[in-house]
């Protein structure tokens, strides 16, 4: 699979000048061909399913914004209607029984599936990342197959960053936002929760992108990458979220149990002498 811009401008590269179906195969024969992209491979029935009723949640809570905000504003219009107000709580008191029905569709097809279950619970360990959020990266992301490393997640969620420079000129370097808006959408607030309940790493990289670049939205951005690299590192491996967890040091203690020292009784490294007696 590939995102649609990238087939589109292909063709235009090839300097045809017509478009039918048949320069459309042909050409996007030759793309997959050229490039040797992967086969697609299709959801299973549990991730299919739970894609459909992740995405119809998001409708339906876009709906019932949507119906909040025209309440407010005829509220505080110059004139009100009784009855469109009515109506209005009406369609939003519809809108939140939906959403705890299908909330609890959710809960029930986890339930159904032992390792999807699992998996999405150990997502669900981190802070601000509640279990909907973890089922929706989950759903979108087919399970986070499909990806050769975590680059090609952050391409596809649209996290990629993008330079605009040339010679003397330096542009606004952003995110490329050319992929799956309900993965960012989804990690909005998880990222706000996980600075604001103080997630170690997450509270640590806000700190710092917005000591530099004093943009708080940049910072949360940056926040919301790291969520998601996160939850691809801790599906693949299997693993349980330890927030403590650094890789430095891993990496020092790792040496200094692979320590060697004499014999001689110079050392007071009891560990590697043990190591090293054993050898």
């Amino acid at each position: 699979m590939v995102l649609p811009n990238k087939a589109k401008h292909y063709l235009k590269s090839l300097g045809l000048k017509s478009k039918n179906d048949r320069i459309d195969a042909q050409g996007l024969a030759r793309m997959t061909l050229e490039q040797q992209l992967p086969l697609w491979q299709p959801l299973s029935k549990n991730i299919y399913s739970l894609r459909m009723l992740t995405r119809q949640h998001q409708r339906l809570q876009e709906l019932k914004t949507q119906s909040q905000n025209q309440k407010h504003s005829i509220e505080y219009s110059q004139f009100s209607d009784g009855f469109i107000l009515k109506q209005l709580d009406n369609l939003i008191t519809l809108y939140d029984r939906q959403l705890t029905e299908i909330s609890q569709a959710i809960n029930d097809l986890l339930d159904d599936d032992q390792p999807l279950r699992e998996g999405i619970d150990r997502l669900s360990a981190i802070k601000g990342l509640g279990r909907l959020s973890a089922a929706t990266l989950v759903a979108e992301t087919n399970g986070f197959t499909g990806f050769e490393n975590v680059r090609q997640l952050v391409s596809f969620a649209g996290y990629d960053v993008v330079e605009n420079q040339s010679g003397k000129h330096i542009g606004k370097t952003r995110i490329s936002k050319k992929g799956n808006s309900r993965i960012r959408r989804i990690l909005h607030l998880p990222a706000l929760n996980a600075v604001r309940f103080g997630e170690p790493g997450c509270a640590a990289l806000y700190e710092r992108v917005y000591s530099r670049s004093r943009i708080k939205m940049k910072a949360y951005v940056a926040v919301q990458k790291k969520l998601l690299t996160l939850c691809y590192a801790l599906w693949r491996n299997g693993s349980e979220y330890e927030p403590s967890y650094s890789p430095t040091t891993t990496k020092n203690v790792s040496d200094q149990a692979k320590k060697i020292v004499p014999t001689s009784g110079t050392t007071q490294d009891q560990e590697a002498e043990a190591i090293l007696s054993h050898r």
